[in-house]
């Protein structure tokens, strides 16, 4: 139960100081800083689901081999039907979409910080404008 207490309060620390860091990187000048959480979380969601076709299929090898050593039969079959890969496509799908939630979050942190940037960049301007 502690074990358990512990990692939770590590998750909410770590998920809180990636919030704080993307909050950070988007209220820079600089646009592309902001991105680069987001654009990291989409690069795992692309590994993540281009490794399940490459590990969805699989091969079996049957060999017959007499007493003196030599191979007297062999058979390779490999499971590619097309209920297999209809699943592994919706796998693939499903895969992609769960993993973008982290990247979905931190995009619209990035939008919104730009949001408030905009809008104390416009009211500058208009206070300004009044001044002169």
């Amino acid at each position: 139960m502690q074990n358990t207490f512990i990692i939770l309060i590590l998750f909410i620390i770590i998920v809180g100081s990636i919030i704080a860091l993307q909050i950070f990187l988007s209220r820079k000048k600089n646009k592309w800083l902001g991105l680069i959480l987001p654009l990291i979380c989409l690069i795992f969601s692309l590994i993540a689901a281009m490794g399940i076709p490459i590990f969805s299929t699989f091969t079996v090898t049957e060999q017959s081999i007499s007493q003196g050593g030599e191979i007297i039969n062999s058979a390779v079959e490999s499971s590619t039907d097309q209920a297999n890969l209809s699943s592994t496509i919706f796998m693939v799908i499903i895969v992609f979409l769960l993993y973008n939630i982290p990247t979905v979050i931190l995009l619209s942190i990035y939008f919104a910080c730009r949001e408030t940037l905009k809008r104390k960049k416009e009211l500058e301007k208009m206070n300004i404008q009044d001044l002169e």
